[in-house]
């Protein structure tokens, strides 16, 4: 394999890789504070691009304007999903939430067929996020190069909120002992539905670099990007903001490298992730940057 060939493979790997990794934060951050799985955060990933298509479609929005607007409908569905499926829960035992998560995955799912049809649908084409560029001899299109920088950019904003702001704060005290919190003043539920707003913001932004760069959308698309995710999450140390970045980019140049190395395997790339997530259960159950967490009796 030549040098070049490798640089474009590596290109499109942390391109995917930074893919996964925005999505997997919303599954980390939901986690760090409730200590449950979000399983409805890939049908949220799938609504935003539909609230995007939509925008441009039906409502002839400017794409500027109608990611704008499909990333606070998302963010506003989020948090109604944390209020209907996950609120009136909150004292209920584990299995239960984790049973109404599940129900909430596969009611938006199927909500998505009625109402959007079963037939997928060609996602806008926005040329400045699809144009091809050529660097050397690499051939890139633009967004495998912004898809890194908007991720790295958003993380860093993230870790910002998360350890000097008093929202960071109300987080991190929540994540530690609900009952505390409250005494000492934090309106825990407040901080758990900001919680899930960020995490399906960045959810939306993921869900539309996602739609420019792979331009197929259906209300069954979540369920792998959604698996993969969390996976993402769990290699990196669920409940770790930063290990579900690098989780995210493991997980995403590995399955490009998988291609460009064996080619035969090309078919079996989706496994990868599920062979790596088996294998760092094994040998590291907390992932790369998790601490181990001890259940309340």
């Amino acid at each position: 394999m030549s040098f070049e060939l490798f640089l474009q493979y590596l290109t499109n790997g942390i391109s995917l890789g930074s893919l996964y990794a925005l999505i997997a934060i919303g599954y980390t951050m939901v986690y760090g504070i409730l200590r449950l799985i979000n399983f409805a955060h890939g049908e949220i990933f799938m609504m935003s691009l539909y609230f995007a298509f939509y925008g441009v479609t039906m409502f002839s929005m400017p794409w500027y304007v109608s990611f704008v607007m499909a990333i606070i409908f998302t963010a506003a569905l989020g948090m109604l999903v944390e209020r209907a499926a996950y609120r009136p829960l909150r004292d209920s035992p584990r299995i239960t939430v984790m049973v109404s998560a599940i129900g909430a995955s596969f009611f938006m799912q199927n909500l998505g067929i009625v109402i959007f049809g079963g037939r997928p649908k060609a996602f806008p084409n926005i040329s400045l996020l699809t144009d091809v560029i050529k660097i050397g001899t690499v051939t890139l299109q633009r967004l495998t190069l912004i898809i890194p920088v908007v991720t790295i950019v958003l993380l860093f904003g993230l870790l910002h909120l998360v350890n000097k702001t008093k929202t960071g704060m109300a987080m991190r005290a929540v994540s530690k002992d609900h009952e505390t919190a409250r005494l000492m003043g934090v309106d825990v539920n407040r901080t758990i539905t900001i919680t899930f707003g960020i995490g399906s913001i960045l959810a939306a932004i993921g869900g539309i670099m996602w739609g420019s760069r792979f331009p197929q959308i259906q209300p069954v698309m979540g369920l792998m990007p959604g698996l993969k995710c969390f996976i993402a999450a769990v290699i990196g140390g669920i409940g770790n903001i930063t290990g579900a970045v690098i989780g995210g980019f493991i997980l995403g140049i590995g399955e490009i490298m998988i291609i460009a190395f064996l080619p035969d395997l090309t078919g079996y790339r989706d496994a990868f992730a599920f062979v790596l997530l088996i294998v760092i259960l094994l040998f590291k159950p907390t992932g790369i940057m998790g601490e181990k967490i001890s259940e309340k009796v």
